[in-house]
């Protein structure tokens, strides 16, 4: 079942499987369930309407996005590249605690079709696609979403510690064109490509699979949830495993196309 937000003539609102849902659903309630309550949940909200209208980032203004970097060999091996300091990036690669940071707020988080930002004081920038989790209060998987999790390599090379600065500002994240809802099985071979076109032309395009991901995808949820609590869910982006080459940097305009098993996200790069 695919769940979609989308811009209804009055408000935004939340469909399912191409059909409103009812007018008070709301995604932070859902995630409030055990993920065995979801299907039968969402089934009583469900119309006969058909939905339609722009697609919204499906995720409510309140909600939480968090990302796990260096998860995969070619997100280390990059980071090593750009970096002074690289071998922080062998260590937390092979270590047993991965590494967590804070990405977005809802309300800061685009959709399908809305336009990405990159940084004005960073010369080199980059896309990150990213199995997207949807997990619910009780840290239990249970959707993926597509995302991207743009990134200042210049700035964050400089120096690990300004991470926050390299991943968090305007615009910096997108997530959509849906949540699959789905069982975790399903999601630890999804096949990840990105196409990056400019002026038309494809100057950058490359894949992976989840399965490539050096640690489990239960793992990197539990480590969230330790000290950490989430009461009406929360999305993690998983890390990347395809790294554009050095000398290639996004431009204004250029077109982003990330695909995560059945979903495509685009978003253009704006000023």
């Amino acid at each position: 079942m695919l769940l979609t937000k989308r811009q209804a003539p009055s408000r935004p609102r939340w469909a399912a499987d191409n059909h409103w849902l009812a007018e008070t659903f709301d995604l932070r309630n859902l995630l409030e369930m055990q993920r065995s309550e979801i299907p039968v949940f969402i089934k009583g909200q469900l119309t006969a309407e058909p939905a339609d209208g722009m697609l919204l980032a499906p995720i409510e203004a309140n909600q939480e996005v968090w990302a796990r970097g260096v998860t995969y060999l070619r997100s280390r091996e990059a980071r090593q590249a750009e970096s002074n300091t690289g071998d922080v990036y062998d260590r937390v690669y092979a270590a047993q605690r991965p590494e967590l940071f804070y990405k977005a707020i809802g309300w800061r988080v685009q959709g399908y079709h809305q336009p990405l930002r990159i940084r004005a004081d960073s010369d080199w920038n980059v896309p990150e696609p990213e199995v997207t989790l949807v997990i619910n209060r009780h840290g239990e998987i249970v959707g993926y979403t597509a995302g991207n999790d743009m990134s200042s390599r210049s700035i964050e090379g400089e120096n690990p510690l300004y991470l926050p600065q390299a991943k968090i500002y305007d615009a910096s994240c997108a997530l959509g064109p849906a949540i699959h809802l789905a069982d975790v099985k399903g999601m630890r071979d999804l096949r990840i490509e990105i196409s990056i076109k400019r002026a038309g032309q494809t100057v950058f395009q490359g894949n992976t699979r989840t399965a490539n991901m050096n640690r489990k995808l239960e793992e990197l949820v539990s480590y969230l949830f330790r000290e950490l609590s989430f009461p009406q869910g929360v999305f993690l982006l998983t890390g990347t495993g395809i790294v554009p080459p050095d000398q290639f940097t996004l431009a204004h305009g250029d077109s982003v196309t990330i695909t995560v098993g059945d979903l495509t996200l685009i978003n253009e790069i704006g000023r």
